[in-house]
Order: C-alpha cells, then sequence, then structure tokens
C-alpha cells in the first residue's frame, strides 16, 4: 500500500489549486523487499549496510558491472591500456560529478522545461526537500547508466578498444557505488571515526542545510576548491533562502508549475518540520 506522509505545502495558484497548508503525498508503490521506508536520519551504521545492497539501483550498477567485467574477459585489452583506462575513470569521476552536481542537478533551466521538469524533480530536488530519506538517495537507472558510460567508456575505448570501455565502464559502476555508500552515511545518524569522513560529512551537510550554492563534491572537493564554491564557515547571515527548494519558490512556481503539479506543491520550510519520520 502507498504511505501517506502529510506535508505544508503552497501550491501555486497558476496550478488552478489555491494555497493549502497540507497536502498529502503519495509514495510510490515498491517492490516487496523494499516495502518499507528508510530513513537515514533514524538508522544505524548496520541498518543501512543491509538496505544498501537491497536497493535496486545499487544492484543494478553492481550487475552490469559483473557482466561489464566478465564481458572483459571475453574482449579483453593489454594490461598497460586497462590500467590507464581505470586510473583515468577513477580521477575524471569527481570532475565529472562536481559538473552534474552544480550545473544539472542545481540548475534552474530544468524545471522551466515542460518534459524536463519531472526528470529534475527526481534526481535532485526530491532530495533536498526530503534529505534523509534513502529511496530518493540514488539517482535512477536511466539516468545515471547512460552518464556512466558517457563519462568513462570513451575514454577506455581510446585506449584499448572494447576491452578498455568495458574497463572504464565497469570502473565508473564501481565507483558510483562507492560514492552513494558515503553519500548515505553522510545522511546517517552515524558520527564517522575517521576524521577525514568526519569532514565530508561536515560540508555535505553544510550544503543540504546552509548553502546549496558550494560544497558539490561528495568524497572529493578539490573541484570545489579549483573553482572557489568550497566553504567550511558556516555564518547565519550568508544562510541561503533556497537551501531546501533549489530556487524553486512559490513564485517561481506560479510561471512554471510543473514540478509543483508533481509535488503536490510547493513545501515550505525545514524539513524536520514538515516531514514526520
Amino acid at each position: 500500500m502507498p504511505i501517506q506522509i502529510a506535508m505544508p505545502y503552497v501550491v501555486p495558484r497558476g496550478a488552478g489549486i489555491y494555497p493549502l497548508r497540507f497536502r498529502v503525498k503519495l509514495s510510490a508503490i515498491k517492490p516487496a523487499f523494499w516495502s518499507k521506508e528508510h530513513h537515514l536520519d533514524r538508522m544505524t551504521l548496520k541498518e543501512l549496510w543491509v538496505a544498501f545492497f537491497q536497493y535496486p539501483a545499487i544492484i543494478g550498477y553492481l550487475s552490469c558491472a559483473f557482466v561489464s567485467i566478465a564481458l572483459y574477459f571475453r574482449y579483453p585489452a593489454p594490461l598497460l591500456p586497462t590500467l590507464a583506462a581505470i586510473g583515468i575513470s577513477v580521477f575524471v569521476y569527481p570532475l565529472v560529478w562536481y559538473c552534474l552536481h552544480r550545473w544539472v542537478l542545481h540548475s534552474r533551466w530544468m524545471f522551466k522545461v515542460p518534459f524536463l521538469a519531472a526528470t529534475w524533480k527526481r534526481i535532485h530536488y526530491d532530495h533536498h526537500q526530503d534529505p534523509n530519506r534513502l529511496e530518493i538517495l540514488f539517482g535512477a537507472l536511466h539516468t545515471t547508466l547512460p552518464t556512466i558510460a558517457i563519462a568513462t567508456a570513451p575514454i577506455g575505448y581510446a585506449l584499448g578498444g572494447v576491452g578498455g570501455a568495458l574497463a572504464a565502464f565497469a570502473t565508473g559502476l564501481i565507483t558510483t557505488c562507492v560514492y552513494e555508500f558515503f553519500h548515505c552515511i553522510q545522511h546517517l545518524a552515524y558520527k564517522p571515526k575517521m576524521k577525514w569522513v568526519m569532514n565530508m560529512k561536515a560540508r555535505h551537510m553544510a550544503h543540504h542545510f546552509h548553502d546549496e550554492r558550494g560544497n558539490f563534491g561528495i568524497t572529493n572537493y578539490f573541484w570545489d576548491r579549483l573553482f572557489g564554491t568550497y566553504y567550511e564557515r558556516i555564518l547565519k547571515e550568508k544562510k541561503s533562502e533556497t537551501v531546501f527548494n533549489l530556487g524553486y519558490t512559490p513564485e517561481v512556481a506560479e510561471r512554471y508549475p510543473w514540478v509543483a503539479r508533481l509535488s503536490g506543491g510547493v513545501a515550505m520550510g525545514h524539513p524536520s518540520q514538515r516531514i514526520p519520520h
């Protein structure tokens, strides 16, 4: 059965509905093994391990990586090009993530295009609306798999043909799983024991709850430092007013109502104040 969550919303008048204080949001029907919602702020590390490897997207990544590795042994590349494809894929991954996170996921152009509004809502808007909900933390496979392939396979093919492309693609898939696990830890009700993981978590929490216009990296903030979007100090007077809605305000929804129609309105305020977990 779908799960109902009461959430305070402002529904844009442009959508043909007057503002409401509360509106019921229905979650999608999930497979039997994923029948309940998982909220990272109420989970232990052990519970995360169990849930992580049951999630369809992670199963999809690991399955595709296994198939790619198996095909690599059928169409192998020389050792040096293979190692180069793997190494470059690992190196370029943080840059690709930074660019996508900053200029696609945090874009203010996708919600203006009717046929892209649902994609933008699914791949990032929902995550900032409810940052600790595991079901919407992961990207959808139909958007992530092509992106991983485009970012890695051409590099591998240029270096080692089909075998190099398969090695690079498998590397991208496995790296994605690692990134997603650290992403989960950053939202988990868990204090990391290692200082570098704790620092990563602090930077990402600042991105979600202080200013979404910086700290776009997940495990690597080198590109944030290089492009001037890295910050450590959290100043109250510099807190972003759009940290939860990514700039999709009720005023914007009046003109571009497609995301609001799909979301049951525009959610206002801090997630902890409007989402009963």
